[in-house]
């Protein structure tokens, strides 16, 4: 039987336990007891996303996502989706430049058959994958790129931003839906490869919380995960540093059929994982975190210049993070009075810094946000194993607010004044055109994507 230690409630963590095992093939586990409702989740991350992949075959990670919907040895088509939508659960899987999970909440009494529908397609899923599965999940993925990235609005903003952002042959460059062309060359024998090397267990966080009995979810997880292979030939991603400033302004115009002009930037920040990192999302939150926040009072409130301000934090741990500004102007407003006024704003605050109400109000914010994601069980299970797989210690996700709301207002406007600066940034900057063709109407042609899976994460 795998090892374990005894769950300990940590200072801090409202009570909520975690107890880690490793069973003799690598696969770590991560088991947390929850009787309040009657439901259990499973969730498992493999170390494996878009930050792994190499030139030319781009995409391939979150190709791979959706073949492991496609059945694997004892589970035939799409059985894996029907077999837990059929015994009342739900379930996915996404990609991100950093991971690839999957995850199901079932009943509790039906928590043994997710757990080996995750082991069956661990140990068996190459038995399945054939050009067929290949072809139709190609196509899938194709459509999905049109429809949420290349046919929509502003969609493929987050890919030309990140392109600026991170330099040609980094391994963030690309986002993790990939490029056409790439889809296209992927070969079978490609995706064999790209399984064998990540979809093992020793690369693998199997988490499982909620209204579980320990020891003999842990007798399921060795009867069904204990006896696949691990797999010795994964290559470490490459090196993802660079400087902590970008040192010059970067900027493209983009001119689509959109609805309104918008102005979005992509400032490089801390890793996440670090002090400077948390200061940086208190900073963001002040600034652009909902409608209390500085940028929506100046430009949407105060001078109705825009119809939304938004500044977000794209926290990555094997990279710099990402501090995501998004303000979609009103009327018929110049993107650079609205740059005036965010470089204003930024600026006013790199000098003062939050005020005390402003402090309280953000580490509020942050604290909520983190208490919903482990009120849930599916959504504890994903924290659980997102510092595993990223820190190495799934205790880090029960009290990780309580290090934001540990930083101090000074040290928030340290992180302002350090890179949110014009110098550090990716513009892009969107001039709406008009459309040389007719309007049709809407929904006739409409390519529609059948299976339940949603897809690439950002």
């Amino acid at each position: 039987m795998p090892m374990g230690h005894t769950a300990t409630a940590q200072a801090g963590s409202g009570g909520l336990t975690a107890t880690e095992h490793r069973l003799a093939n690598g696969l770590r586990v991560v088991l947390s007891e929850d009787h309040l409702t009657p439901v259990a989740a499973v969730c498992l991350w493999y170390d494996v996303g878009s930050r792994h992949e190499v030139e030319g075959r781009t995409g391939l990670a979150h190709l791979f996502e959706h073949l492991m919907f496609q059945g694997s040895g004892q589970v035939k088509g799409n059985g894996h989706f029907e077999l837990v939508q059929g015994a009342g659960g739900s379930l996915n899987g996404t990609t991100s430049f950093e991971r690839t999970n999957y995850f199901e909440t079932m009943p509790t009494h039906q928590l043994e058959l997710a757990l080996w529908l995750e082991a069956d397609r661990m140990g068996s899923l190459l038995a399945a994958l054939d050009e067929e599965s290949m072809e139709n999940q190609r196509d899938v993925v194709k459509n999905e790129r049109r429809q949420r990235y290349d046919n929509v609005p502003y969609g493929t903003a987050f890919e030309k931003l990140t392109a600026l952002a991170y330099p040609e042959g980094h391994p963030y460059h690309h986002t993790p839906i990939g490029s056409m062309a790439d889809l296209d060359a992927a070969t079978l024998e490609d995706a064999r490869a790209f399984f064998r090397t990540n979809y093992a267990p020793n690369n693998a966080v199997l988490s499982v919380v909620g209204d579980i009995d320990p020891g003999q979810t842990l007798a399921w997880i060795e009867k069904y995960f204990g006896t696949i292979p691990s797999h010795d030939g994964k290559q470490p991603p490459r090196d993802g540093t660079l400087p902590e400033v970008i040192g010059g302004e970067l900027r493209e115009e983009v001119r689509e059929e959109v609805p309104a002009r918008a102005l979005m930037a992509a400032y490089r920040l801390p890793h996440d994982g670090t002090r400077e990192c948390d200061a940086a999302d208190l900073a963001l939150t002040v600034l652009g975190g909902g409608e209390s926040s500085r940028l929506h009072n100046r430009l949407v409130r105060r001078d109705r210049t825009a119809v939304a301000a938004g500044f977000g934090l794209l926290r990555l741990a094997g990279a710099p993070s990402l501090g995501w500004l998004d303000v979609k102007t009103s009327g018929g407003v110049e993107v650079a009075r609205i740059e005036a006024a965010v470089d204003e704003e930024l600026a006013r605050f790199a000098e003062e810094g939050p005020s005390p109400e402003e402090m309280e109000r953000a580490q509020a914010q942050l604290e909520r946000e983190w208490l919903d994601r482990l009120g849930t069980v599916s959504g504890r299970a994903d924290e659980l194993c997102r510092f595993a797989v990223l820190f190495g210690d799934p205790q880090l996700a029960l009290t990780a607010v309580h290090r934001v709301l540990d930083i101090g207002a000074e040290e928030v406007r340290a992180a302002a004044r350090a890179q949110l600066r014009p110098d550090n940034r990716a513009v892009l900057v969107y001039e709406p055109v008009e459309s040389a063709e007719p309007a049709e109407e809407a929904g006739t042609d409409a390519a529609t994507d059948t299976d339940a899976h949603e897809g690439a994460d950002k």
